[in-house]
């Protein structure tokens, strides 16, 4: 072997894990919403557990990503730890469909259906139509579609490329004795856990063992080991993902550590001691890929049957190696590790933006009681809410800025864009609140008080945005674009509110009948009743430009006021709701 062949082991090397990685993100995206539903219908059930860390990792074709998924849902809250143990029992067996595609590619005969088989053969047409759908067309599901074909292609390409550099080394005495030395099992255990550590992936450092194979040096003796210590070293990703994070996240973390090295210390024992008493010639034959697809497969489903009945024994034992404090230890909601399944991190910025509208309409709703009769405790109440309501804000626009910079879809990126608008305005409303109550205290502390018609136009003004807020709140939460739609019709109606009271304000000046003190304070008042209402039309907004996917908030406000039928009749019912004493 050459430099020349090593260099394109390399090269191999590097676009076979760069097609991983590149089909692995496409098949994520492609596939968000389902993984988002997946989690959805889960069940605290062993089987259903399984079966879902089965199907996820399938689907993204790697069980340290499963598990680094799983380490950022049980330190978010979204799974228990008894959850996660379940699905990283079923990640192991998941990620041995990578294996046996892999191995397509050591398929021989004659026969051109037996030659369709290969890759080589169907990986060139599956490229072609993967660019097609990249480069020429729009919609962004089909786009990973054609990612995921052009990441299958690049990755068989590396493949091959891998199996050709390598196979002049079955002349090699020198790589011969080192796959001699690789029969020791705790060796072989070592090399493999070292390599897949190195790698962070058991399906890349699997399909390298099978390129290997290719040149016929490498025995069942020595690959099994090397398969059974891959299990080991690709629990590397899980744990580095785990620092940081809460000790739930740790445990299952040290759950996916302990699942495989119990698995492979038990198998190991079994495998010594049966070439000790027996052993099979078969462990002295040639490997070939598909043998290594199915010792790969044989050995996960081993585990998982050893240690599924075994898993309150699992939870026990990372429990005590991860103790409890005494103080419980709260969850962080937006953890950047579900940044590798974005949908889900989106849903949870949903989520914590519910709670954040909810603080700032409650602010709002008790700023409101303070005008009609003023206490501290509440005064305090809306003040602690606005500092919520800012916390959230900074929390949740960091995580969504960066979460905008991962691969997402069309759909989750509109989602962000409207969750990163709307936070503004729910923040500003909280704003508006404490500007409320600290006009009712300058009124409370100045011994000043407000006109029995000034206090029964500001009950008409105040019930219009108390209206005005519920219809956006409901419009955000529950998407109701019905509810949306009213807002600005009454956006409107607050509008010419807050004029026709500015211009009774004045005429009670000029009567004597209301002091220049109190003005000031009435007019801080209708300017952030209006303003909240402003706020709230931006929310209104924000959602019927999500459901029609235009963030043209401007144009889609213009279109509504100088629309329907429709938006001229609710005005005029608001109108007369709201007309003034």
């Amino acid at each position: 072997m050459d430099i020349f062949h090593a260099l394109t082991l390399l090269g191999g090397l590097s676009l076979f894990l760069f097609g991983m990685s590149l089909m692995g993100q496409a098949l994520e995206r492609r596939a968000g919403g389902q993984l988002r539903t997946l989690l959805e219908k889960m069940t605290t059930g062993k089987l259903a557990g399984l079966l879902t860390g089965i199907g996820v990792t399938a689907v993204i074709q790697s069980s340290s990503a499963t598990t680094v998924m799983v380490v950022g849902f049980v330190n978010s809250g979204l799974m228990t730890l008894k959850q996660a143990i379940n699905i990283i029992m079923g990640a192991n067996i998941g990620t041995t469909v990578t294996a046996w595609v892999l191995s397509l590619a050591g398929i021989d005969g004659g026969n051109i259906f037996v030659q369709l088989l290969k890759p080589s053969s169907f990986t060139p047409v599956l490229a072609f139509w993967g660019i097609i759908l990249y480069l020429f067309v729009k919609d962004a599901r089909k786009k990973d579609t054609g990612m995921i074909l052009l990441g299958f292609a690049t990755l068989m390409f590396g493949m091959e490329s891998m199996t050709e550099a390598v196979s002049g080394l079955r002349d090699v005495p020198a790589f011969q004795q080192m796959f001699i030395l690789f029969t020791n099992p705790v060796l072989g255990v070592l090399a493999g856990a070292v390599l897949t550590a190195v790698i962070q992936s058991s399906s890349a450092s699997v399909g390298i063992l099978q390129a290997l194979a290719a040149t016929g040096q490498v025995s069942y003796g020595a690959a099994i080991p090397i398969i059974m210590g891959q299990n080991i070293g690709t629990c590397v990703t899980a744990m580095l993902s785990s620092v940081g994070a809460n000790k739930n996240a740790k445990r299952a973390a040290l759950v996916h550590l302990s699942f495989n090295i119990i698995g492979t210390a038990v198998w190991l024992a079994a495998f010594c001691l049966c070439r000790a008493l027996v052993n099979p010639a078969l462990l002295n034959e040639g490997v070939t890929r598909v043998g290594i697809a199915a010792a790969h497969s044989v050995f996960n489903v081993l585990c998982t049957l050893l240690m599924l009945p075994l898993s309150g024994f699992l939870e026990r034992l990372v429990t005590l190696l991860v103790p409890d404090d005494r103080q419980p230890e709260q969850f962080s909601e937006l953890d950047e590790r579900l940044f590798a399944t974005p949908s889900i991190a989106l849903e949870r910025c949903g989520h914590v933006a519910a709670d954040m509208a909810e603080t700032a309409a409650k602010s709002l709703e008790e700023a409101l009681s303070c005008l009609r009769r003023y206490s501290r405790e509440t005064a305090a109440r809306v003040r602690e809410r606005e500092e919520k309501t800012d916390h959230y804000e900074d929390i949740l626009g960091t995580y969504l800025v960066n979460l905008s910079t991962q691969p997402i879809s069309g759909a989750d990126s509109r989602e962000a864009a409207k969750l990163l608008k709307i936070i503004g305005d729910f923040e500003r409303i909280a704003d508006h609140a404490v500007n409320l109550v600290e006009s009712a205290e300058e009124l409370q502390d100045k011994g000043l008080h407000l006109t029995e018609a000034a206090l029964g136009e500001l009950a008409v003004l105040s019930e219009a945005v108390g209206e005005i807020l519920d219809l956006a709140l409901a419009a955000f939460l529950q998407g109701d674009l019905e509810s949306a739609s009213l807002v600005e019709p009454l956006e409107q109606v607050v509008d010419q509110l807050k004029e026709q009271l500015r211009t009774r304000h004045i005429l009670r000046l000029q009567k004597g009948e209301c002091t220049i003190d109190v003005g000031f304070a009435w007019l801080d008042l209708l300017t952030d009743l209006e303003r909240t209402a402003d706020h709230c039309s931006n929310i209104a907004g924000c959602v019927i430009d999500a459901a029609h996917e235009n963030m043209n908030l401007h144009q889609s406000l213009q279109d509504v006021r100088s629309g329907s039928e429709e938006f001229r009749r609710r005005y005029r019912e608001y109108t007369s709701k709201y007309a003034l004493p």
